[in-house]
């Protein structure tokens, strides 16, 4: 059978999701990720600060908090 491949990964690292090293929100998996942006998810503050600075460069900082990336939205219908 084969392994299902990592849906998430570090935007900066390419770190999979539940990868060792990876830093989850008060330590649990169960959380989610300690770190993310609009953009993705981040394995570390270190991860963290790299993609910081680089959107400060570029200028595209966001301007209010990301929402949860694992977080289930529920889909409306018009």
């Amino acid at each position: 059978m084969l392994a299902r491949p990592e849906t998430y990964r570090c935007i900066e690292c390419g770190l999979p999701y539940r990868a060792s090293g990876f830093w989850y929100y008060h330590g649990d998996l169960q959380r989610g990720p300690a770190y993310w942006t609009d953009r993705g998810i981040l394995c570390s503050p270190q991860c963290s600060l790299a993609h910081h600075r680089k959107r400060a460069a570029e200028g595209t900082l966001p301007q209010e908090p990301a929402p949860d990336p694992l977080e289930v939205r529920t889909v409306t219908r018009r």
